[in-house]
């Protein structure tokens, strides 16, 4: 068994599922060529111990990034790629992740000081506030 991430005519995922490769092979699940295997245990090209996933094991990071609902599959990079979050945002060649022009502050150990860091688009710049971000 394996993950596999169906991507349409412009190569964005649009279906991930678990299924043997002869399922895919055999054209149950539509056509073969649509199918791209993922691993659940890849983020950022590293691969991550699958019983301790804050740990990378050393193997070697299949596509990047395991493929989510409209990520895109980068034939050239043989990866994939999320949704770009904002404008401004560069691509990370190595990780295929989308970095923000400018680094994330650290986030202070003092609890009264803690919250959490939302991008501000408009000003260019990190906010601390009181809420996590919500989901784009």
């Amino acid at each position: 068994m394996g993950h596999y991430a169906r991507i349409n005519d412009n190569n964005i995922v649009e279906e991930v599922i678990v299924a043997t490769k002869d399922v895919i092979d055999t054209g149950l699940k539509g056509d073969p060529t649509k199918w791209i295997k993922t691993s659940y245990n890849t983020h950022g090209g590293e691969h991550y111990d699958r019983n301790n996933r804050a740990l990378p094991d050393g193997l070697p990071g299949l596509r990047k990034n395991y493929a989510g609902v409209g990520y895109k599959y980068d034939k050239d990079r043989d990866a994939f790629i999320p949704p770009k979050p904002y404008p401004s945002w560069v691509l990370d060649e190595k990780s295929c992740l989308w970095e923000a022009p400018i680094p994330k502050p650290e986030t202070s150990k003092n609890i009264e000081e803690a919250g959490f860091w939302h991008w501000n688009e408009e000003e260019q710049k990190w906010d601390l506030k009181d809420t996590p971000p919500l989901p784009k």
